[in-house]
């Protein structure tokens, strides 16, 4: 299956439908305008001298463009790798020596960076595109031809679709390979969780630079229309009742923001039929406060980079939940996908018993995960096993197998010879009416070697002491477990996917221990 073709199967069928709208460009765009882009593009491409397994970087905020680098690349057996516009020049200049891309593709915006770029790395191919570019990106789409490019049948299923690089959230990026095999399973579990209707209209609120645009791609292989924006929360609402949106994927961050605004209630949302959450675990109170704001279902995947659509908390699972049926299940990210295998294993490979308690480390086997790191085998052994994907996410999980993630192996507090779980300890925090958004992480202490300590964002106009934090906390933890110290900031570091980045408000805490050692 050669996943750049969706476009083509569109513009066959409905030729004049909306394929796209660009939100930042107000741009409409339909499925043959989209498939005639992927066709010349894919030949420029190829005239530039790619071959099959070629990289191609791109650095932009989400546009057609980009998106059409997905399938043009992907027709021809091309592999795009997309650039985080996020990090710092040095950063990317390493993730692009890294690959070795032969073409990057950038938006006018970034022509800064991209000088910084040419200077650190060689690449042969340099192209911009945007109303005030160099015009490198249209002269060769103009100039290439305007039918399906050689070799289409000759791609798909284990050959590389895309290379995207990991947030870092707890170490150094890495490069991870998936393939159109990989992509497709990932699309199909997504697919039965989200129960995609034809009449769907689809907004894609992350970046395409991670993995996210997977949820955008199977809308478009539907035949649904796919609004791209570059998120902020009143944008998004006015998205939703302007273009009927139906479905979107939001972090925690994303629906806080959303529903924080002093005039939410005024937006028509009724359009919306679906509401998938991600991208870390959610606090259980912000999750009925969207379930009482968003008219519409609520779902919520659990996936990385590495394997997409690993577990799902279902639309019935929420619905019973505020009914009062089985609703700790707020606090799981469900169970497996259609396509996953999902085991909790103990250090020792053993599977940890089925009673809510006892925690493992989450694996998982399916044909939707990557088929491993770029150029790192030693990493790719470590992390898959006999087919297995070790997630480095710790869990628990119930007699019916619906897990409950406790923390990131890396993110375990140890207090005292006791292990703490910072999302519990999170959720207690969350549960108080004035916090926005929190995080929790250990900090050095003498006596018990590590102490819980908070960092609290708070909703616009509302006030919190530290006592207070503490003590609405006290209220379901047990005493070991409380935050010891509140640090209230304005926002927290976070990486481009949404997810909180603890090692940056770890480092100065252990920095300093290690320089007093």
């Amino acid at each position: 299956m050669n996943e750049g073709l969706i476009p083509a199967k569109w513009a066959a069928l409905t030729p004049r439908g909306q394929a796209l709208y660009d939100a930042p460009a107000d741009r409409r765009v339909t499925w043959a305008e989209l498939d005639e882009l992927v066709r010349r593009l894919a030949h420029g491409l190829l005239d530039l001298g790619l071959r099959k397994g070629d990289r191609v970087a791109v650095l932009s905020r989400n546009s057609v463009e980009y998106l059409a680098v997905y399938f043009a690349a992907g027709r021809i057996g091309a592999v795009t790798q997309p650039l985080n516009w996020r990090l710092a020049a040095p950063s990317l200049a390493g993730v692009v020596r890294d690959a070795a891309p032969r073409v990057v593709v950038s938006q006018v915006g970034f022509r800064e960076v991209i000088a910084d770029l040419q200077r650190a790395v060689d690449v042969p191919h340099w192209l911009e595109f945007g109303d005030t570019s160099d015009g490198s990106f249209h002269d060769l789409v103009q100039r290439s031809a305007d039918h399906e490019p050689p070799g289409v049948d000759d791609v798909g299923d284990d050959d590389p679709f895309f290379l995207l690089y990991t947030g870092g959230t707890t170490g150094d990026s890495k490069g991870v390979v998936h393939t159109h095999r990989s992509a497709a399973a990932g699309m199909m579990n997504q697919t039965v969780a989200e129960r995609i209707v034809p009449s769907d209209v689809y907004m894609l609120t992350g970046q395409m630079f991670h993995i996210p645009v997977v949820l955008g791609m199977n809308y478009l292989k539907h035949g649904c229309p796919l609004v791209l924006m570059n998120f902020e929360p009143r944008r998004a609402l006015e998205l939703i009742e302007g273009e009927k949106v139906s479905a979107f994927l939001g972090v925690t961050t994303m629906l806080n923001w959303m529903m924080a605004q002093e005039d939410f209630a005024r937006f028509d949302l009724s359009s919306l039929r679906n509401i998938q959450y991600g991208g870390g675990p959610m606090p259980s109170q912000t999750v009925r406060q969207a379930l009482d704001s968003f008219p519409c279902t609520l779902i919520q995947g659990y996936g990385q980079t590495e394997g997409p659509g690993m577990t799902f908390l279902s639309q019935e699972d929420h619905l019973d939940a505020v009914r009062g049926i089985h609703p700790e299940r707020l606090r799981s990210c469900g169970r497996e996908g259609f396509l996953s295998t999902v085991r909790l294993l103990d250090p020792d490979g053993n599977e940890v018993p089925r009673d809510g308690r006892t925690p493992g480390e989450i694996v998982v086997k399916s044909p939707a995960n990557m088929v491993g790191y770029l150029d790192r085998p030693d990493l790719t052994a470590e992390t898959i096993r006999d087919g297995w994907m070790w997630t480095g996410d710790v869990a628990t999980w119930d007699e019916d197998r619906y897990v409950y993630i406790v923390d990131r192996a890396k993110d375990m507090i140890i207090s005292g010879g006791e292990n703490i779980y910072s999302v519990q300890v999170e959720d207690a925090i969350a549960s108080h009416p004035a916090v926005l958004e929190c995080a929790v992480i250990g900090v050095p202490d003498d006596e018990w070697g590590e102490t819980v300590k908070g960092f609290v964002v708070l909703k616009p106009g509302q006030e919190a002491t530290e006592a207070a934090i503490i003590e609405q906390a006290k209220q379901h933890l047990a005493s070991y477990q409380k935050p010891r110290s509140v640090e209230f900031v304005q926002e927290l570091p976070k990486a481009a996917t949404g997810k909180i980045l603890k090692r940056e408000l770890r480092r100065p805490y252990w920095e300093e221990q290690d320089r007093n050692v």
